[in-house]
């Protein structure tokens, strides 16, 4: 797959400049089953015209830039995650575009010119909702009207479920409540965190339960505080495991407000510090809560262990 970093004004090779596109565009953050169905729609359209496929999206989310959000951002697929997956889903190119200051003022007419037609775009595929162009003034309605029969446009409806409409907003909710099989009903795939391991307090080991302590990469979300079934990827193969996300509070003053995620990896013996892994998050299992002993907490994390052990044999 093709990965093209443009910031307006851009400047394509030559290769690129001459390359046909059936484009799904859109921000696509966590690239959840709505999304898929706008892909999937450009690439079916790809194969029909004898194009390439590809996706536009955008880095950072527009409301950094423009503000007017209260709340601190958070991305369900940090860039290279979004771009990993659109990997999996065999599209041909993605476009990056570089959200910035000057982009944002750009006149509907003007993204169509710069970002459809010079980029040899036959064919644009966009959710329902996609606006464009300064204050959000052009829609999928403005990309017909202004395509001059020079491209073909896909109006894909929204997807829901229940009755309400998958989205972000959906998937945000419920990492902060920490429903995990919620968001990977609504994603099509389990969330997953990257992440490194580093050297932690190493008290797991002293009571049986070794664990690794990982350090998310930087943007990623973590879901709300508690105790996980898992999967986490090492050196290329995934093992279950059981995951505390949490502040530690039967061993650690409870001002002490640094977030630890340790995974206990089910059947494993390796030293892996300095490795780079994937946590995979299936299903919450309690809440964090505070011991009156060791040997209380080491009951309770054998329970969650057996509960995570049953959850990936079923």
């Amino acid at each position: 797959m093709n990965v093209i970093h443009l910031k307006y004004p851009h400047q394509l090779n030559e290769s690129e400049a001459t390359t046909s596109y059936s484009l799904a565009i859109g921000f696509f953050d966590g690239v959840h089953k709505g999304h898929q169905a706008v892909i999937q729609s450009a690439i079916k359209k790809a194969k029909e015209l004898n194009v390439k496929s590809a996706v536009m999206t955008f880095d950072p989310h527009p409301s950094i830039v423009l503000g007017g959000r209260k709340e601190k951002v958070f991305y369900i697929t940090p860039l290279q995650q979004k771009i990993n997956v659109l990997k999996e889903l065999d599209v041909d190119t993605v476009f990056v575009v570089q959200f910035t200051s000057d982009f944002a003022k750009l006149t509907p007419e003007e993204f169509i010119n710069f970002f459809i037609r010079e980029l040899n775009v036959v064919h644009v595929t966009a959710g329902f909702d996609f606006s464009f162009g300064a204050f959000g003034k052009g829609n999928m309605e403005t990309m017909k009207e202004l395509s001059n029969g020079d491209y073909g446009v896909t109006v894909v409806e929204k997807l829901t479920d229940d009755e309400e409409k998958i989205s972000s907003t959906r998937i945000r909710q419920n990492l902060q409540k920490g429903d995990m099989e919620e968001v990977h009903n609504l994603l099509g795939r389990p969330y997953e965190v990257p992440g490194i391991v580093i050297h932690g307090d190493k008290r797991g080991r002293t009571i049986g339960f070794p664990t690794a302590n990982i350090q998310s990469h930087e943007g990623s979300y973590i879901p709300a505080t508690g105790v996980y079934a898992v999967r986490i990827l090492v050196q290329d193969e995934w093992y279950d495991g059981v995951c505390n996300v949490g502040y530690k509070p039967t061993f650690k003053n409870p001002e002490d407000k640094q977030l630890s995620i340790e995974v206990h990896i089910l059947e494993f013996e390796k030293n892996i510090y300095g490795e780079e892994v994937v946590v995979g998050w299936y299903k919450r299992i309690r809440s964090e809560q505070k011991f009156d002993g060791i040997e209380s907490l080491k009951a309770q994390i054998e329970k969650d262990k057996q509960e995570a052990i049953s959850y990936f044999q079923k």
